[in-house]
């Protein structure tokens, strides 16, 4: 009897023993598949991270089919020079002049420009209008403003579009603008693009301001295009002038930056041939620029002035793509500005509204206004602050702060609003 208990009692540890160790394992398993959909969560989540202003995926390698070699992770580590240093421009607050052809009828002669030379009409690239030149010796053209010698203030911005199309479209385009103090020539940027190597290059030339002779030249670097320029896309170009500072942008990056030069008082554009994509689209005249060597601590001190002044930072320079809640590269300055403060200011928390203008119906500027808001937001997450702050809010064409029936109104109410909670 004493044997039996023993054998029994053996058998019963056994068995707890043998469950324990089946529930141990079980455990373990779980665990391990728990880590690995956390881990994988973890790293989709930072990959998403990572590319809110890139707009893809980022690449990540995987492990070779070859034990003996190592996986080697892609740098995708943004140029912080390129998105920092050379990413300042801001619009002028009052806009003298706009122009996005929507509203003009294909073929027909732009009615908001005056030509010199040469052939326009309007045409259009991937849905979008512009000013084309359809003769075979190119075009010069200008804005029709009321004074046409002499409309530029001491202090603008100009930005326009081009489209660089993709290699083997064409031979070749290629684009001037001459800025003019009445008939005499202050300076000129010169662009071409030719399928090949390099694809874009381009050269400039100024006289210098402030009495001094001598002209200011140079090259287009191509290091410099080739991060910014997009082929078979529009592009933005952008010029910043504040009484003899001058800085040129394509894509929000700075490309020229010239100290001293001579103070034009008009423009205009040459572009060469009449070829398909020849031409400009969406132009845009202000007056007002950031100040002279603004920095980054000055740009920060006017979203605290506006704050501190209102209780919400106004602003027509976060831009997106025509119809899209696309951000375009140039508003990440002014998203930048936004971020420095939230990081300064931890506790701020912001009501982040999307305006329109009032053209199309509501059924559509409302939903746009909305992811506007969501995308001006999620870029905000990506450059460090917290979302928890930050709530979108589309007012699509609800609230207008300016005339609707005029182009220059219609630009005033296409805004972004900060408001503090």
């Amino acid at each position: 009897m004493l044997m039996m208990v023993v054998a029994f009692a053996a058998t019963a540890d056994a068995q707890g023993f043998l469950k324990r160790l089946k529930d141990r394992a079980l455990n373990s398993a779980e665990n391990a598949i728990s880590n690995k959909v956390d881990s994988k969560i973890y790293d989709e989540t930072n990959d998403a991270m990572d590319d809110v202003l890139d707009g893809k995926k980022s690449k990540k390698s995987k492990k070779s089919s070859n034990d003996d070699e190592e996986a080697v992770a892609e740098d995708n580590t943004p140029d912080a020079v390129a998105q920092n240093q050379k990413s300042d421009f801001v619009r002028g607050s009052v806009i003298l002049f706009e122009d996005d052809f929507a509203n003009e009828q294909m073929g027909e002669f732009p009615s908001k420009w005056d030509i010199s030379d040469g052939s326009l009409e309007v045409a259009s690239v991937n849905g979008k209008k512009y000013a084309h030149s359809n003769a075979s010796g190119g075009t010069v053209f200008s804005p029709l403003m009321e004074n046409m010698q002499s409309y530029l203030p001491d202090v603008f911005t100009l930005e326009w579009e081009e489209f660089m199309c993709k290699p083997g479209d064409i031979d070749q385009m290629a684009w001037h603008i001459y800025f003019y103090q009445g008939d005499d020539e202050l300076g000129n940027i010169y662009k071409m693009f030719r399928p090949g190597n390099p694809d874009v290059y381009g050269n400039y030339s100024f006289k210098k301001g402030g009495g001094a002779s001598g002209d200011v030249t140079g090259d287009l670097r191509w290091d410099d295009l080739e991060k910014c320029v997009k082929l078979g896309q529009w592009n933005h170009f952008a010029i910043s002038f504040n009484k003899r500072a001058f800085k040129y942008y394509i894509n929000g990056q700075r490309v020229i930056n010239l100290p001293n030069v001579a103070a034009p008082s008009r423009f205009e554009f040459h572009v060469q041939d009449g070829y398909p994509y020849r031409g400009v689209g969406h132009v845009i005249l202000a007056k007002g620029a950031a100040d002279l060597y603004q920095r980054q601590t000055t740009d920060l001190s006017a979203v605290e002035k506006a704050i501190a002044e209102t209780g919400k930072f106004v602003t027509n320079n976060i831009l997106f793509e025509t119809g899209k809640a696309t951000l375009k590269p140039e508003s990440m300055a002014e998203i930048q500005k936004v971020a420095d403060y939230m990081k300064k200011n931890a506790g701020a928390r912001f009501e982040v509204q999307g305006h329109t203008d009032n053209q199309g119906s509501d059924a559509i500027n409302d939903p746009l206004s909305q992811q506007r808001a969501e995308a001006v937001v999620k870029a905000l997450e990506g450059l460090g602050c917290d979302p928890f702050n930050l709530r979108p809010v589309g007012k699509g064409s609800h609230e207008p702060v300016a005339d609707n029936k005029t182009e220059e109104g219609r630009a005033k109410n296409r805004r972004v609003e900060f408001i503090k909670k």
